[in-house]
């Protein structure tokens, strides 16, 4: 399955924008592993997921070309 990657803040240092190409990979919780595995800083990090433009409050299937963002913690005002 392909995946495009876009990452914003301080993550974006050290994973630039990106198409990932990952067989074992079917669900949100298992992209994060393989993502926390891939770029150890991003494990001491707290940050969210965007799958096609919508932030996730839990785990979520990935289908191919889907466009998930990495973002650090933001606030509004």
């Amino acid at each position: 399955m392909k995946l495009e990657i876009i990452s914003f803040g301080k993550i974006s240092e050290f994973i630039a924008g990106q198409e990932i190409e990952v067989s074992e990979i079917n669900d949100t919780n298992q992209l994060q592993q393989y993502l926390e595995t891939s770029f150890p800083q991003l494990s001491g990090m707290k940050y969210k997921l965007a799958v096609n433009q919508n932030i996730i409050q839990s785990n979520q299937q990935l289908t191919e070309n889907d466009m998930v963002a990495i973002m650090p913690p933001f606030s509004g005002g």
